[in-house]
């Protein structure tokens, strides 16, 4: 008897064994089909929050409701995957049916574009609260630079939701499903963007990679137009894919209205979402920080606390073969932020960053938008009026604040 029960113990080692290597045999084939063609480099983001209740989605609101949302990719590509986001939610988000397709403008779409997502093979997907989910890998042929329309059938009925309000970019808005329609006519809009992260598009050139800007509400786009794709790091995008040298290097925005470094606003501050925003994001190679002048600006943290998440972010980054690109911070004499105080601070803090052996390379953006007759002030041509925050021309001249030689030497 025992010898027999020793006789199917071993049977039962070898089929879990057996069994073990089909499955790790019958994984690796996947990633081998699903990456056959090369690895995934970031085109586009939106850092996801909590949305305020002022900018949660107007009726007919999302219990059953078709959402189109339109993005500008950096990147183009064969291939795409979607990320969508129930960071903040409370209840597991159910997408019905999504599709994407390339945008022509007032919600309208170019029908033969039209492509379905899918998550593991299935049309309807759940998210889990607090979960990202990344789509199939999908055929399509995106060009650079495109405005790309993803359209999801919701069914949210949670007062968490998760998005990016500093969309800069209106969203469509209709009861039921209408995720096929080619128009959508009469649907309401809004200027905020719900449970979008992220695009990515497969490549199999060997430089090409992202750049993650990590930024407060310059970076996500205040002062520029909304629908004109005018925020400076779309502005960088540009000057990238028109330089030769730089035409693989994908931009991923990540900025958020009200951002601080060290402590939570509108959304989680800049320490708590570097790995999610940055470190996270397929591809980055290199990392842009513009934040600090909200902390000085509450005085939630002096230059010495500022200096020491510089640190860290650089520190963090560093740990995962990333360069970080230091900007100096903007100047901004006049707003409701200043004080001699804080001008003194922000000396303090840019005197630092222009110093060697910190940052991997200077972007001196302080430099390019101060006006020389008052170096405190933004020029008055740059300024959107509330002396802090860029115009559409102030964000143009930001882009051109950056050297594109920074990037012409691969990480």
């Amino acid at each position: 008897m025992r010898n027999k029960l020793c006789h199917i113990k071993a049977q039962m080692r070898v089929c879990r064994t057996v069994f073990a290597t089909l499955c790790a045999l019958n994984f690796a084939n996947g990633l081998r089909a699903e990456d056959a063609n090369g690895r995934w480099v970031g085109t586009w983001s939106a850092a996801p929050q909590r949305v305020e209740p002022r900018n949660m989605p107007p009726a007919p609101e999302l219990a059953d409701a078709t959402l189109r949302q339109v993005v500008h990719v950096s990147l183009g590509g064969k291939r795409l995957r979607v990320r969508i986001s129930n960071a903040y939610g409370t209840h597991p988000l159910v997408i019905e049916h999504a599709t994407i397709a390339i945008a022509t403008g007032r919600g309208a779409i170019r029908s033969e574009t039209r492509t379905p997502v899918v998550v593991s093979g299935q049309a309807k997907f759940r998210i889990p609260p607090g979960a990202m989910v990344v789509s199939d890998a999908i055929d399509f042929a995106l060009a650079p630079l495109s405005d790309l329309a993803i359209t999801l059938h919701v069914k949210d009925t949670a007062t968490a939701v998760t998005g990016h309000p500093g969309s800069r970019a209106t969203s469509y808005l209709k009861a039921g499903d209408a995720v096929d329609a080619p128009e959508l006519p009469r649907a309401i809009t809004t200027a905020h963007w719900y449970y979008l992260s992220g695009v990515d598009v497969e490549t199999d050139e060997a430089d090409a990679r992202a750049v993650a800007i990590l930024g407060d509400s310059i970076t996500d786009g205040r002062g520029s137009i909304t629908d004109a794709n005018g925020r400076w790091p779309d502005h960088l995008a540009m000057r990238l894919l028109a330089n030769p040298a730089t035409a693989s290097v994908g931009v991923l925005n990540q900025g958020l209205g009200g951002n601080r470094l060290l402590n939570d606003g509108l959304g989680p501050c800049a320490l708590a979402r570097l790995d999610r925003d940055v470190l996270a994001q397929p591809g980055v190679r290199d990392l842009i920080l513009l934040e600090g002048i909200n902390d000085l600006g509450t005085r939630s943290a002096n230059a010495a606390e500022i200096i020491a998440a510089y640190q860290q972010i650089i520190r963090r980054a560093h740990d995962r073969g990333i360069r970080v690109f230091g900007c100096t911070l903007l100047p901004c004499e006049g707003s409701f932020y200043f004080t001699p105080a804080l001008e003194a601070a922000r000396q303090e803090i840019n005197t630092w960053i222009r110093s060697a052996g910190h940052f991997d390379g200077l972007i001196d953006l302080d430099k390019a938008t101060r006006d020389p007759e008052h170096p405190a002030r933004l020029l008055p041509r740059l300024d959107s009026g509330d002396h802090l925050h860029p115009s559409a021309e102030g964000h143009r001249l930001i882009a051109e604040g950056v050297g594109l030689e920074l990037f012409t030497v691969s990480p």
